[in-house]
């Protein structure tokens, strides 16, 4: 017990607070003391009957079951290596610029779940946080199961058809893919590659809240030149630390 006490208290603090939610809920919903029912993305009950928590419970939930329980462990899996990977690499020491990441992807997943009556969030939302790893990472040579390698740019969409296969819904996968890569384009493609203006900003509140950090883990992933061009001419805590890269399953 003392050692798994030590390996979650050493995952990062943001992602240490998703998964222990995406464990907690499900078994919640699992042991029957919440009913299931109250943790779905509900469209008409969100927003005739006021049922507010519903985007929030809707992603940490999962049904684990017979047919579902090797999906949940596939997909909780993935939010551990990828979150930690991100909050350790390109963000590291700057916690409130991950959360504004997972707020914005996370309030886009909500919408589009609203819209195309999406019961649950979790997998999107993993999957958005993948994409923007792989995209930070993109032309490092990755490992997958039975020994395939690709560069980590086709991870998204390889896992998109792996959770296909092991009885996941390529909607959601698909949804996930398309929020990170808005994230992606916005945050960093269009004003450091493209020379457009920065359409998103972490907001100052998120700062007093969780504020920046010096020293931590080196990054991983190394983005194109023209974007490492224009990391390296910002001032201050706004400069990106990318790092050397990271194989899939290395420690």
């Amino acid at each position: 017990m003392s050692d798994l006490g030590d390996w979650f208290r050493s995952i990062p603090l943001i992602t240490r607070y998703w998964f222990a939610g995406s464990i907690a809920v499900p078994l919640v919903g699992k042991l029957g003391l919440v009913s299931p029912l109250y943790l779905f993305l509900w469209p008409d009950a969100f927003i005739n009957r006021f049922q507010i928590w519903r985007p929030i419970t809707a992603t940490f939930f999962f049904p684990v079951g017979p047919g579902t329980g090797f999906l949940y462990l596939v997909n909780l899996y993935f939010l551990y290596q990828y979150s930690s990977r991100l909050e350790t690499g390109a963000f590291d020491g700057r916690p409130a610029d991950y959360m504004f990441m997972l707020l914005f992807n996370w309030i886009c997943i909500v919408i589009t779940g609203l819209a195309m009556d999406m019961q649950l969030l979790m997998i999107p939302l993993i999957m958005s946080v993948l994409y923007v790893w792989a995209q930070l990472n993109r032309d490092m040579i990755v490992s997958f199961w039975f020994g395939t390698r690709f560069k980590a740019c086709y991870l998204p969409w390889v896992i998109l058809g792996f959770n296909y296969i092991i009885g996941g819904s390529v909607i959601n996968e698909l949804i996930g893919n398309l929020v990170g890569h808005l994230y992606f384009f916005l945050m960093f493609k269009y004003p450091m590659d493209l020379g457009g203006r920065n359409f998103l900003s972490t907001p100052q509140f998120l700062y007093r809240w969780l504020p920046n950090r010096r020293g931590g883990v080196s990054g991983f992933g190394i983005p194109p030149a023209s974007m490492r061009r224009a990391a390296e001419d910002q001032q201050g805590g706004g400069r990106h630390n990318w790092g050397q890269g990271f194989r899939l399953g290395d420690q």
